[in-house]
């Protein structure tokens, strides 16, 4: 990208403007965007949460959550660029792929990447994965709410033009300081998702104890996500498009319309076991029917 820092306002709530370069400081030379530090902030946090949901069950420790980690956030990163590179219009490089410090990454790869990991480690470790996946559900959205302000920190995931009150002036600089685009007043949309995702991150705690089945937290994380992300994503103009069509949006149509037929079929039927690990429970089943022998 071509600017380096942007001129940001509020004039409809009396804020002035105010410029944000999208580097924080420099190390060797090597520049250390915002992006980066605010996306790294929120994986950590996002680590943290897990760890405390693991009071919740037997079964899963701190320990497996660092093991998880690893798989978890690599593979989210890499699902999330890939996505973003494989459904944009933009002639990326080879060296260009990887600078996701530069921005670009898409939600949607990072979860179903990142997903699949945990998944599989489940697997290996016998651990249930809805389980675990409902203690992942809120973590990614904290996650994401925390991001969101990395875009804002870019200049990017703006709306269109708007005359609502709380429209976000917006132009991008280069580095002398000069105007090169001048965006308008315009959604701000970054702002919109973090807060629908506020909003989603505290209804799943509320309901995280008094969960009926186990992946409910989950389906419930997909189905709000979902809801919101399809009408953030029509007010958008930096959308990837496959024809005519928004992915994102056809995405969170899909997510939320899956997700919600899932909590209604398995409302009645899904359980709600007490310890996240398959193998643990077995062997206190097999101690207590020895005892009984």
């Amino acid at each position: 990208m071509s600017y380096t820092a942007s001129e940001i306002g509020f004039p409809g709530l009396g804020i002035g403007n105010f410029i944000i370069n999208r580097t924080a400081f420099t190390v060797f030379g090597r520049e250390v965007a915002w992006y980066g530090i605010i996306i790294a902030f929120g994986m950590v946090l996002a680590v943290l949460y897990v760890m405390y949901r693991t009071r919740e069950y037997k079964g899963i420790t701190v320990d497996d959550v660092i093991d998880f980690t690893l798989f978890i956030i690599i593979s989210g990163v890499i699902g999330a660029r890939l996505y973003y590179v494989i459904t944009s219009d933009y002639d990326y490089s080879f060296t260009e792929i990887f600078a996701i410090w530069e921005g670009g990454l898409a939600i949607y790869g990072g979860i179903i990447a990142g997903a699949t990991a945990a998944v599989l480690v489940c697997l290996y470790k016998k651990i249930r994965p809805l389980c675990f996946l409902d203690m992942l559900a809120p973590a990614v959205m904290l996650g994401q709410l925390i991001g969101r302000w990395g875009n804002f920190c870019n200049g990017e995931a703006f709306g269109s033009a708007t005359d609502l009150p709380w429209g976000m002036q917006l132009s991008h600089l280069n580095s002398s300081g000069a105007v090169i685009e001048y965006l308008g007043v315009v959604h701000p949309t970054f702002f919109y998702e973090f807060l629908w995702n506020l909003i989603g991150f505290i209804l799943l705690n509320v309901l995280y104890r008094k969960r009926k089945f186990d992946g409910q937290i989950m389906l419930g994380y997909f189905a709000w996500y979902g809801f919101g992300r399809m009408f953030i994503e029509g007010l958008r103009t930096d959308s990837l498009y496959v024809g005519p069509f928004r992915i994102s949006q056809i995405v969170a149509l899909i997510s939320f319309v899956a997700a919600s037929t899932l909590i209604v079929i398995m409302w009645n039927k899904g359980k709600r076991y007490d310890s996240a690990s398959y193998k643990e429970e077995y062997l206190e089943k097999k101690a207590e029917n020895g005892k009984k022998g």
